[in-house]
Parts: structure tokens; sequence; C-alpha cells
């Protein structure tokens, strides 16, 4: 054997080992997102419009230092504060099932103040009448409006004294209490105030609220006091957490929230990790049986770029704790569609080896040359789709960063497999004798079809197509769009027994939620979505408990996105399009030395994108930050095929001589390598199709959309990119 093979070799274990120590165990090594495990996901705006502009200067730190202390004195781990923008905040809480209790803890301000109740019937006469009087207000205590009382709006004294909260039992109402304890200063203004009022009532008020208005019987000298009233195990326990924890600075309201239950996540992983398997082995079938021997070894290269992928994101993981690569849903997804992306590469080696062969060429020489020349390509379609990921992580959420960063990871696996370990494969066994010729099919044959001449009938089709589904986005407006973009709120149940979405639409409208959009997938009757334009859980879920008495019910998600915040998205939504769409046409024409040809490339993946859009629309679904995700996959992953022509169409230029107009080699490049650009789009559809058909229903739009638009990709490179490459270079009247 030798040398350079020895040290391929070797290098190739070295790294497998690496990958295989990193990636293994997958529980421990690879971190799960939040749409995966469950938990909940909150954007919070700070309300800093009535602060000074001296506090406005830290409330948003101060805000995220407090709540650092309120859920870490829950327990939960490797939660997330991120300050995001100005004035918001990303709170991520990892297996956070209690919606309710998670929400008041990060929205409660907990402003504690004691005020004296004012004992004058006189003047509660007079407020209670509707007169305003300076300095007095009404208030009722919590629980009851059976005690109405007038307290001075000033406060006496404020919980910024408080060092500690804690829950004890009232032995006498047996309810809990929350026992405080003061600091030094607060247990000597404590002491004063109570001496000073011996006889009166003091109110004590958090947020506005009066949670108890006991008398003062004797003055309170031991530093300590005691808030009772009617509260639950886990209202009192929530509010001695606010108070030790101390008050935020100034309101905040949730902007974005996505709730994700156990039992959803559960399913996600299985739908997703069944879709990749499938899908996996259908590729890995397909290649063994129409390459044999290449296909045994591309399939080889595909198992091992998935390893390393998984190795790589465990690597990072145990050498960067706390980093954002997390394994997501659209991760998995992202993980299926590299392998079926990594068949790209593989199908134009083997592709390229045999025309070598059939030229003549002896087997190493025919290997050796298949791997230079598909080389270009290859690396330039790799770029570009890295192009459309390094935009989805800019703008993405963290669902759609998971994507990106497996999709990247896998993308440079793909290289590394794709061109080193599987050309060192083929020499290895050549070397040893073990083959000795490469058979493989070879069902399509290279036509002769004049492919200029059929582009007028064809770019009308494009141009139809493409009205019906921009049409479809005009006519639906608002209803083209998920919360994601529009806002609005959208809630998931799965019933114990199959319901109806017509008795789930006439039991939420008589609880007065109206205008609802009620979703169900055939597969799973006991499932409900249902979208809101406003806030409608609490509403929905206390109706369902009156209505399926006998048929229980779980909350799977519930989402939410500000208004404000779906214009936000739907505008990073746009910028990332663009932004990845230019970035493809810099390279292109960096690349191929003519804008012409990149042009025609953006053009066709316009065309490629508003048309999967449109028609994701048309049949019925909403375009989110999935489907967005979905049409940059497409841009990426369509770019290739074109690059594969473009690389042709050079190449035969520079074997005639730069001889024969642009027309006839690009329609000579286009027949020479339809086999690979159908069969590769084949391939891939393998797994595209099993996500839509078994990765669940987060995947399903999703996949969908992929579909269309890895058709019309692989329509645009053969019908749409030529006329607009040969159109091109009549304006511009640039040779090659």
């Amino acid at each position: 054997m030798s040398k350079a093979l020895v040290n391929r070799f070797l290098l190739i274990l070295g790294v497998v080992a690496a990958c295989v120590a990193f990636a293994w165990p997958l529980n421990k090594r690879i971190n799960l997102g939040l749409d995966l495990r469950g938990g909940m996901h909150l954007i919070m705006k700070v309300d800093t419009s009535k602060l000074s502009e001296n506090a406005k200067a830290d409330a948003v730190v101060r805000a995220m230092e407090i709540l650092r202390n309120r859920i870490d004195s829950l327990g939960v781990g490797e939660t997330v504060v991120q300050r995001q923008g100005e004035d918001q905040i990303l709170v991520q809480l990892p297996g956070v099932t209690d919606r309710d209790k998670a929400v008041d803890m990060v929205k409660r301000v907990a402003h504690l103040e004691f005020r004296l109740v004012k004992e004058d019937p006189e003047m509660f006469k007079e407020i209670s009448a509707g007169k305003v009087v300076d300095g007095y207000e009404l208030k009722y205590v919590k629980g009851t409006k059976a005690d109405p009382i007038i307290v001075e709006t000033k406060a006496i004294m404020q919980g910024d004294s408080i060092s500690d909260a804690k829950v004890d039992f009232d032995q006498h109402s047996f309810y809990p209490k929350i026992s405080l304890t003061f600091n030094s200063q607060g247990a000597k203004d404590f002491a004063d105030l109570t001496q000073k009022h011996v006889g009166e009532r003091l109110a004590i008020v958090m947020d506005s609220e009066v949670l108890s208005a006991p008398n003062i019987r004797e003055p309170i000298l031991t530093g300590t006091a005691e808030i009772s009233g009617q509260f639950s195990d886990a209202e009192s326990s929530m509010l001695a957490l606010a108070l030790r924890s101390g008050s935020l600075p100034c309101p905040m309201s949730i902007e974005e929230e996505r709730t994700i239950g156990p039992l959803l996540g559960k399913d996600s992983i299985d739908a997703g990790i069944k879709a990749m398997v499938i899908g996996t082995l259908a590729v890995f079938i397909f290649m063994i049986f129409y390459y044999f021997i290449g296909g045994i070894i591309a399939s080889i290269g595909l198992f091992l770029n998935l390893l390393i992928t998984i190795g790589t994101m465990g690597f990072i993981n145990v050498m960067m704790p706390g980093s954002q690569v997390t394994m997501t849903l659209p991760g998995i997804a992202g993980l299926a569609l590299t392998l079926g992306m990594a068949v790209d590469a593989n199908v134009l080696i083997n592709e390229r080896i045999r025309e070598e062969v059939d030229n003549g060429k002896a087997l190493v020489s025919a290997i050796n040359t298949g791997y230079d020349r598909a080389f270009s390509a290859i690396f330039d379609s790799h770029v570009t789709s890295l192009i459309a990921s390094f935009m989805l992580f800019q703008f993405g959420s963290g669902p759609i960063k998971g994507f990106a960063i497996t999709l990247s990871i896998g993308l440079l696996a793909s290289l590394f497999t794709t061109v080193y370990v599987t050309r060192t494969a083929f020499l290895l066994l050549i070397e040893k004798n073990l083959i000795k010729n490469l058979r493989m099919l070879h069902i399509l044959k290279v036509p002769k079809i004049d492919f200029l001449k059929l582009a007028p009938f064809f770019i009308f089709l494009s141009l139809a197509v493409s009205v019906v589904g921009i049409t479809s986005i005009i006519m639906k407006k608002n209803q083209a769009y998920g919360i994601d973009f529009s806002g609005g709120q959208v809630q998931q149940y799965r019933f114990e027994k199959p319901v109806s979405a017509e008795n789930v639409r006439k039991v939420i409208k008589d609880a007065g939620v109206v205008d609802a959009i009620i979703q169900q997938y055939d597969k799973n009757p006991e499932n409900v979505i249902i979208r809101t334009a406003e806030d409608s859980d609490v509403k929905v879920q206390a109706a369902f408990r009156a209505e399926f008495k006998d048929n229980t019910f779980q909350t799977l998600r519930i989402e939410k996105v500000g208004p404000v915040v779906g214009k936000h998205l739907r505008e990073q939504a746009v910028w990332a399009l663009l932004l990845a769409l230019g970035g493809i046409l810099i390279y292109l024409g960096f690349r191929f030395k003519h804008y012409d040809f990149a042009f025609a490339g953006v053009v066709a993946l316009l065309h490629d994108v508003i048309i999967a859009m449109g028609l994701t629309v048309f049949f019925g679904r909403q375009i989110d930050l999935l489907v967005i995700t979905a049409l940059l996959t497409v841009a990426g992953y369509s770019i290739n095929d074109t690059i594969v022509i473009y690389d042709r169409v050079r190449e035969n230029f520079n074997k005639t001589g730069k001889k024969g107009t642009l027309a006839e080699v690009i329609n000579l490049s286009i027949n020479q390598t339809l086999a690979r650009t159908l069969l590769t789009t084949f391939v891939t559809m393998l797994v595209v199709l099993a996500l839509f058909f078994m990765g669940g229903e987060v995947l399903n739009t999703f996949s969908l959309t992929l579909i269309i638009g890895f058709t019309a990709g692989i329509y645009s490179t053969i019908m749409v990119v030529s006329p607009l490459v040969v159109l091109a270079q009549k304006f511009t009247k640039k040779s090659w």
C-alpha cells in the first residue's frame, strides 16, 4: 500500500474515532431544542416609558438580573436570559410545562408597598360615590369584594427593604402565609411605622393589589412581618419567590411566546427520527442498486457524513458549554436533508467516472479525472448552500438557527466525505485488486433535445404558475401568513378521543372566541389546532373543560406573536431572502467571471422561491418561519443543478476552443448533465417525501414547500436558466 494511501486512511480513522467519541452518548453530547424537549421561549418587552432618563439606562440589565434570580430559584437547568435589541429580553426555560406559573413569574413586577388604611366613613361614602379625593383611593382586599377599604396612594414603606421571604403555614386559617424578613434598615423603619400607628390598619399592596390589610395591634420590633390571605400553595410560592428576587424596575409584556409540551416534543422526536431513518435507507438502497460498488462507497461516505455532523455538534457542546449548537426539529430535518443533498455530489462524481470509463480511460485514471472534474461544481454548490445557511442563522429564531447550524456542519462534512473519503476508498480497493471495473446502471442515456427551442412555451408556463401563486397570497391577505408574520396565537390540543372541528368551533364560539381558524389532520383526529388573532387560551381551555368532561385533553403547544414582533420577523425574512440571493449572485459572478450567468441563475432562484411560496399558500398552507427556512433551502439546493450546467458549459467551451454559439454549447451541456440532474433531484426527494409523510405535523408544510421548490428548481435549471443566459449574453454582447 502506498504511503499516501496509508496516510489518508489513518486520517479518516482518526476523524471517525473522534466523532464516535464526541457523538456518544447522544443524550449527553447533543443539546435538544425546546421544540424537542418541551419548554418555553419568551420575548419580553421592558416598558420604560414611565421611568426617568437615568432609570432607563440600566432598567433592562436590572430586569435581566431579577429574572435570572427568579428562574434560578425554580431549579430550571440550561436556561437562557439574553438581551435583544434596546428593550427586549429573550427567556428560554427548557422542560418547563406549567405555563401559567412561568408567565406569572416573569411578568410579575412584585412592587411591594405598605400603605395606611383610612378609617373615615364620610370619605368612604364620597369615594364610593365616585368623588376623587387627593391622596386616597378605593381598594378591595384580595380574594373578596366584601372588604372595600380606603388606602393612601402614597406608600409609607416599600418592599426594597426585604431581605428574605418564605412560605409558612397559618395554623388558624389553614391557608399558606408569607413570612417576611427585613434588612437592618428595613427592620428599624418597620418598627417605627408600627409604633406610630398602633390600632390602625396597614394595607400590604403588591402591583396595586391589596394582599391583606391587618390591624397593627402592637409595635413589631423583631424585623419580621407576615402576609396572610386566601392564597393557594402555588400562588404563595410565587409571591415569596418574587419578593425574594426583588421587584422589576418596570412592567414587562410578552411580545412572543412559544410553549411546547413534553408530549409534542416526544412525538416530534419520534416522527423526525423515523422520517430520517426511512429517508436515509431509501437513499442507500437506491445508490447501491444504481451504482453497485460505487453506490456502496457513496453510502459509506453518507453514513460518515452523518456521524461527523453529529460528532462535530457533540465536540462543540463539550468544548464550548452554553453554545447555540442544539438539535431542533428543523435540525433533524436539516440532518436528513444534508444526506439527501450530499447525494448530489456523489451522483455527480459517479456520473463523471462513468463518462471517463466510456471514453476508454483506465479505472484509476477515470476515478482521478472524475473527481478532479467534479470538484469545482461540488465546491461551488456547497458554498452557495452555505451562503443560504448563513442567512438563516443570522435572521432565524432558535429552531431555525438549529436547522442552519446542522445544515452548515453537514455541508462541510459532505465536502470531506465526498471528495476525500470516498476517493480514498476507491483507490484503496483498486490497489488491493478488490475491484477491477465499475458496473453502473445507465437507464438515462444522453438525449439530443433542443431545449432552447421549447423555451417560449415553458417561460409562459412559469409566468402562469407564478401569477397563480402570487394571486393566492394577495387574495388571502393576512390569512396567507402564519402567526410568525401576522401576529396572533396558535394553540394545539390532544384529546383522549377524536373531536370534530365543527364541534370545537361551536364550543369556543359560545365561549366568546370568534373568527378562530380550526385545523385538523386526517391522520390524528384527536389533535386540534386553533389560530386566533388575540390571546384566547384561557377561554378555550375553560370551555373545553366544561363541554368535554368525558374527553380529557392535553395542551401540546401555545405560541403567541405580537403584531410588532410579527412585522419585525417578516422584515427579517425578506432581508434573509434578498441577502441570500445577493450573496449567491456575487459569488457566481466571481467564480464564472460572467454576471450574465450569475444574473440568470439568481432570476431562476427567484422564480423557484416565488412558485414554492405561492403554491404553498395555494394549497391552503401559511407562510411562517419554517416555510422561509424551506425557501432558503430551495435557493441553496436549486443553484446546485445550475452550477453543474454552468461548469459543463465552461468545460465544453474549453474543449472546443470556444467554437460554436453559446446556445449550442448550452444545449449540449444540458443534455450531457440531464441524467445527473434528474437523478439527484429524485434521490433528494426520497428524503423530503419521507419528511412529508412521516415527519409529523410540524414538518409537513416545511416538506411540502421543499417538494414544490425542488420540482420548480429542476424545471427552472433546464427550461428557464438557459434562455435567460442567451438573452443576457445578447444584451451584454460579452463573449466567453
